[in-house]
């Protein structure tokens, strides 16, 4: 942009040059003058409707939203005034008088939006007294609860729903006080097209939306003596845990998250990271299949269980295209049941396996009756959230900041750095080039840096090039960017042999059940995603072992318990099957 086609802006007596295509409160961020805000988030688009963003504008009558308006050339801005407190303290007060009175017990307490406006705004009494809306908690999904009485109306779900993920479960229903935020015709969560993301618990500012805790069952296994309790933790909760106890984003924490569980009274640590090596070695033989094959190409990944609920509600008929692979979370939880269980002469039913997963969906996915045991027990006992492993760790008096680090233990927590950046966007995809180029030319990888499907770009599109063998790949994370992919699979605009999809915007690092962000920073903000991203890569690219086929102790396990890669033995414990649900809503 060139100086001529900037406008001039004074915002509280600072004159700035803007863009004419920005907000006043674009603008105003930029020069560090913060407008409060609720409704509006920088990911999503604008509604100007909780209008705590009011500021006034020269030459116009009234106030104007500061999210919502642009700026023009010679335009004098106040964002601050008596009138203006005024206006956004009776906002806040109205909002008080109508939410619930829970605020030491609510789940969101020092971590809410509204709490944070009413205190900065000197919000200290409330002032209206009378009847309030009252609406049924919704605890009906394994994943995401949905509790209408907190509901601010600001629309965030709705917009993050729809704009982001392209599902549409949420809208605003009924008028004046009945109006409420909830699945068509006021159904229960677990009888929706909910995909069980919880991106709508990531973006609302109070928790009208949260996850449906397991914390209490994961506390009783750690107290009855009867159980083994064991736990394993996600590739990407490293990148994010200490975020919790006040490290900086992206910080990896990966031996004081190990410590952490010890200390918490786990009988074993293990690593998700094995399994998503496991997962790449069946991932990579499948797909080789099919591509001497030439059949149920492409092949695309499943390891986000948001994407696979997607895949069965929206897009069945490309079902026999996904990789029956389990997760890694799933592969993981059934070797415990079977391969560890025979190898210790502990029970199966005894352990009580726990999964520290950054996504809400893992809950849905453990209690899928695929994952059941054929006896009927659940392979994943419980899975919590890298937010409920934090509110654990703090309950159980873990002082996370000054812990040692510790190591996962053996055999099921030796992993290459492909398992680590699972975690990232692209980087299923990236550990399954690593080992499909040794695999077709029998040959050292020379470069194990796959930048082409790296970064948080919504879709990214390579062709790699394994010794004259072309490899067309797409990546996509967030499910309004898969549709752009999976519509050009449906209609055969484009040939791609391997595709990976992650539910969530950047990939699990975002997922929707990883920490709350800063004050005045946004889960979906590009650059929060990016800095954990790079804290897997900074592990993968300090570890010596970097493919998954290499791992020492995945091939152990095939030579004691597996037998081979996709071999019978495998498939039986180690791949799954998809069920097409009755469709509903539009794409």
């Amino acid at each position: 942009m060139t100086e001529s086609t900037k406008v001039e802006v004074v915002i509280d007596g600072v004159t700035v040059q803007a863009a004419p295509e920005q907000t006043i409160m674009d603008v105003a961020d930029g020069i560090g003058i913060r407008i409060p805000r609720l409704c509006y988030h920088p990911s999503l688009s604008t509604l100007g409707a909780c209008r705590i963003c009011v500021v006034e504008v020269e030459g116009q009558r009234n106030p104007v939203t500061a999210c919502t308006f642009p700026v023009a050339d010679g335009m004098k801005v106040r964002t601050s005034s008596p009138l203006l407190r005024k206006l956004r303290r009776d906002v806040v007060e109205l909002l008080l008088d109508n939410h619930p009175k829970e605020c030491q017990t609510c789940e969101r307490s020092g971590n809410c939006e509204l709490q944070d406006l009413a205190y900065s705004l000197g919000v200290r009494e409330r002032l209206f007294e009378g009847e309030r809306k009252r609406f049924p908690r919704d605890a009906s999904s394994p994943a995401v609860i949905r509790d209408p009485e907190k509901c601010i109306l600001c629309g965030r779900c709705v917009r993050v729903c729809e704009e982001v993920q392209g599902v549409t479960n949420l809208s605003q229903q009924h008028r004046g006080f009945t109006n409420v935020v909830a699945p068509a015709h006021d159904c229960d969560m677990s009888d929706s097209v909910c995909i069980q993301c919880g991106q709508c618990i990531n973006v609302c500012p109070t928790a009208a939306f949260v996850e449906n805790s397991s914390t209490d069952e994961v506390l009783d296994a750690l107290g009855n003596p009867d159980l083994h309790v064991v736990v394993h933790t996600a590739p990407s909760i490293r990148a994010a845990v200490g975020e919790g106890f006040g490290f900086p984003v992206g910080t990896p924490v990966t031996g004081k998250m190990v410590t952490a569980c010890r200390l918490m009274g786990f009988d074993q640590v293990f690593d998700t990271n094995f399994s998503a090596d496991l997962t790449i070695v069946e991932e990579a033989t499948e797909f080789l299949s099919r591509i001497a094959s030439g059949d149920r190409l492409p092949l695309i990944t499943s390891c986000s269980p948001g994407w696979v609920n997607f895949m069965e509600r929206f897009y069945p008929e490309l079902m026999p295209l996904a990789s029956t692979c389990k997760s890694p979370m799933s592969m993981l939880s059934t070797l415990l049941k079977t391969f560890y269980a025979e190898k210790t002469g502990i029970a199966p039913e005894k352990i009580y396996v726990v999964s520290v997963m950054p996504c809400t969906a893992k809950k849905f996915e453990a209690k899928r009756p695929e994952h059941m045991a054929p006896e009927g027990y659940p392979y994943t006992d419980a899975v919590i959230t890298t937010r409920e492993f934090v509110w654990l760790a703090k309950c159980l008096g873990v002082d996370f900041q000054n812990l040692p680090d510790g190591e996962f233990d053996n055999p099921l927590g030796e992993s290459s750095g492909a398992g680590d950046i699972f975690g990232a966007t692209g980087g299923v995809m990236e550990a399954a080039l690593r080992t499909a180029y040794e695999k077709v030319t029998g040959e050292t990888c020379p470069n194990l840096d796959f930048m082409d499907v790296r970064g948080v770009e919504g879709v990214k599109e390579a062709t790699i090039d394994i010794k004259g063998t072309k490899i067309n790949v797409a990546v996509s994370n967030g499910l309004n960017n898969a549709k752009t992919i999976l519509d050009r699979v449906e209609k055969g605009d484009k040939t791609y042999h391997l595709i990976e999809i992650m539910a969530c915007p950047g990939g699990c690092v975002a997922g929707g059940g990883q920490p709350y962000p800063p004050s005045g920073t946004y889960v979906l903000d590009p650059e929060l995603t990016k800095k954990r991203a790079q804290a897997l890569y900074t592990i993968d690219a300090q570890k010596t072992l970097r493919k998954s086929h290499e791992n020492p102790s995945i091939l152990k396990l095939y030579e004691d318990f597996l037998g081979e890669p996709n071999g019978h033995k495998s498939h039986e414990l180690l791949h799954t099957n998809y069920t097409a649900q009755e469709p509903r809503g539009v794409r």
